[in-house]
């Protein structure tokens, strides 16, 4: 390799241009992790959930599970960072480096050997010049020691010439023979330097680059170790985001994920009741009656056609106003008794179905029952919140009290804690003056005995609202079995309208009343009636009443009760002068009688 040293300037470049690709390599996949890191938080920032700390979305086992994945791969994203900042910092900043100082270190080896070649060179050239001086001034010398043995052997020449050439003779021979002793000093040192630039210096250099190529050889050899212990030390966090995901996995539980539907959508409402039995064959039954009892029908009975025009005129139908249909005399004599599973016996009037529905829709005053199932909807949906939550269902309403309370409890505990040490506070400054004027806390604790206070009343509030809320809970089942069997009591006196009278058995089985006049009947069976009063009330709390079909109320006001709470929180009730609405539950205290008659 003592002639080689070209194609090791290129073997060394070729190196340095392999660690240069390999750092680029290293490069482009450090971007390629950095970019990966970033798309996978950008993938869980955009699924994580975007919820305020007053949201209460029910935590599904599923969701919770889906945002554990997304926790650990968010760590996932991080390790993946974590790599690239490790081959960054360890394999391409290292590369980077080692390459600057090994273009360096190649540049000083190879000026060094081309130093030496120098100077080699110059040594030759030194070398042939004596040489070919040594060369010119023999020849001189020679032509001088022909041209004096001419002269010499020539007779005719005198001595003076003679002696000229023989001097020239002995100036060109000395001037030789310092130009060989020139030349072999040349020539000597030539050979030395030239053994010295062979087995001295260039080896020496060679061995330079050598150490310089295998130093490359083995940093590129630590890189590549480099680059996968990076990725190796990250293996045990990035199983342990793998684990987690599928412990979040296995965490998903159906049957709580469906007890926290049912939790969640419970109202507490209790089912509705059996529909009655309509019969509609009672016509024929009075067709059948009126044709076995034949009644004289008197002059002064019949119905006036016009009569009945006028007092049908401005009443409501169905599709509008339309006068009512002349309708058989109907008496209390057409009552019959319908038998229910259990035995017992209710009244039904004998009038035609059509009538009987249609005295029921026309009323001046909207019917309860038409805005009763309009309700919920408008005031749970449309209406405003009110402060004891008595706008929702039964079961949500105790939950959001029973978060209500919690809240206040936190924050009573605060301000109990900011009091106490306030008081410390306040002691250490009366042991101590200097470090404070007691009298400047006394307002901020003023203003937290005050807020603790507030908080207490709230609390208090709150719980009573809840004891009432868990106390309804809690007797609705009881009250709904009751009331069923006071329906099947009180259905043999009720009549279609909702009237009462004290002689059941009068009811079921009343005496034939052949002077009741047709007309007389008529009105009274056309005339909205008002609901029989079964309670009254008093105002616990005054409520305003703003929202269409509620009662304004003033607190310790009394109100009769028409109608009880079905389970949504809302009390018909009807004033002394007869006007009625609905009112909250929680802000009434209700007293029911076991007699109830017409109001």
């Amino acid at each position: 390799l003592k002639d080689q040293f070209d194609n090791l300037d290129k073997h060394t470049q070729w190196g340095i241009d392999f660690l240069e690709k390999y750092a680029k390599f290293v490069k482009e996949r450090i971007e390629i992790e950095q970019n990966y890191a970033k798309q996978l938080r950008n993938l869980v920032k955009k699924y994580c959930p975007k919820r305020s700390p007053k949201d209460e979305e029910p935590r599904f086992t599923s969701c919770i599970a889906f945002f554990n994945i997304l926790n650990e791969l968010n760590d996932y994203a991080g390790q993946r960072e974590v790599v690239a900042e490790e081959m960054g910092h360890r394999v391409y900043g290292e590369l980077m480096r080692y390459s600057h100082d090994l273009k360096t270190e190649r540049k000083m080896h190879l000026q060094e050997g081309r130093k030496a070649q120098q100077y080699l060179d110059m040594c030759w050239k030194q070398m042939d010049n004596s040489k070919k001086k040594f060369e010119r001034e023999c020849r001189e010398a020679e032509k001088a020691q022909q041209s004096y043995e001419r002269l010499d052997n020539d007779t005719n020449a005198t001595k003076a010439d003679v002696e000229k050439a023989k001097q020239q003779l002995n100036l060109r021979t000395h001037m030789a023979d310092e130009n060989k002793n020139e030349y072999a000093a040349q020539l000597q040192n030539f050979n030395g330097e030239q053994h010295k630039h062979y087995y001295i210096v260039i080896p020496q250099i060679y061995k330079q680059l050598q150490e310089m190529d295998e130093r490359r050889t083995i940093k590129l050899s630590e890189c590549y170790k480099g680059f996968a212990d990076s990725e190796r030390k990250v293996i045990p966090i990035i199983s342990k985001c793998l684990e987690g995901m599928i412990l979040a996995a296995k965490s998903v539980d159906e049957h709580r994920d469906s007890q926290l539907v049912i939790d969640c959508f419970k109202s507490g409402f209790e089912p509705p009741g059996d529909f009655p039995f309509e019969d509609y064959s009672q016509n024929i039954y009075r067709t059948i009656s009126d044709g076995t009892i034949s009644t004289p029908k008197q002059e002064g009975m019949r119905i006036d056609s016009k009569t009945t025009m006028g007092k049908a005129k401005g009443k409501l139908w169905l599709f509008g106003k339309k006068p009512k249909p002349q309708s058989p005399p109907l008496t209390p004599t057409s009552l019959y008794t319908s038998s229910t599973p259990n035995g017992s016996q209710y009244p039904i009037f004998s009038i035609e179905p059509v009538h009987y529905c249609m005295n029921d829709i026309k009323t001046g005053k909207p019917r309860i029952p038409s805005f009763r199932s309009l309700k919920r909807g408008y005031f749970y949906l449309q209406g405003p919140a009110l402060e004891d939550f008595s706008h929702l269902p039964p079961e949500q309403r105790r939950k959001k009290l029973q978060q209500r309370i919690d809240e206040l409890n936190r924050e009573l505990q605060k301000e109990t804690d900011q009091k106490d040490a306030l008081i410390k506070m306040k002691d250490v400054y009366e042991k101590n003056p200097q470090m404070g004027d007691p009298s400047s806390l006394q307002p901020k604790l003023t203003e937290t005995m005050s807020n603790m206070d507030r908080l207490r009343m709230e609390i208090h509030k709150n719980e009573a609202w809840l004891s009432e809320v868990e106390g309804k809970v809690a007797a609705r089942s009881d009250r709904r079995h009751s009331s069923d069997i006071n329906h099947l009591v009180t259905q043999g006196r009720e009549s279609p309208e909702g009237s009462y009278t004290d002689d059941a058995n009068q009811e079921v089985r009343g005496p034939p009343q052949q002077h009741a006049h047709p007309n007389e009947f008529d009105d009274e069976f056309e005339d909205d009636d008002p609901l029989p009063a079964i309670g009254h009330c008093k105002a616990i709390y005054p409520f305003d009443g703003h929202n269409e079909g509620t009662l304004a109320m003033k607190e310790g006001e009394i109100l009769y009760i028409i109608e009880e709470d079905k389970g949504d929180g809302w009390t018909r009730a009807r004033r002394h002068n007869g006007e009625e609405g609905y009112v909250p539950t929680s802000y009434i205290d209700v007293t029911l009688e076991k007699n109830s008659k017409g109001a």
